[in-house]
């Protein structure tokens, strides 16, 4: 089964900007989902159990290197649209 999601990363520090770019550099290497950034969010597609498995790891390891943060995330199942030129 596919899954879409979007999901914002809010780093609960001045400094916002690393742990955003290091969330999206990892969920990125992650082999068979489609990412794509825009100013507001990033988008995910793939399987169903890659998506939520990959989510869940880079928050863990984001958590652990830069601390305290919020991931706000939508999930809808199937592969939507979710290209840069929206």
């Amino acid at each position: 089964m596919e899954l879409t999601a979007e999901i914002s990363l809010y780093p609960l520090q001045e400094d916002y900007e690393p742990p955003i770019r290091a969330l999206i550099d990892d969920l990125a290497d992650e082999a068979g989902l489609t990412v794509v950034t825009n100013a507001m969010s990033t988008q995910l597609r793939g399987d169903f159990d890659t998506v939520m498995r990959t989510v869940a790891r880079a928050l863990r390891a984001s958590a652990e290197r830069f601390g305290r943060q919020v991931l706000v995330c939508k999930f809808i199942p199937g592969a939507l649209a979710i290209d840069a030129a929206r």
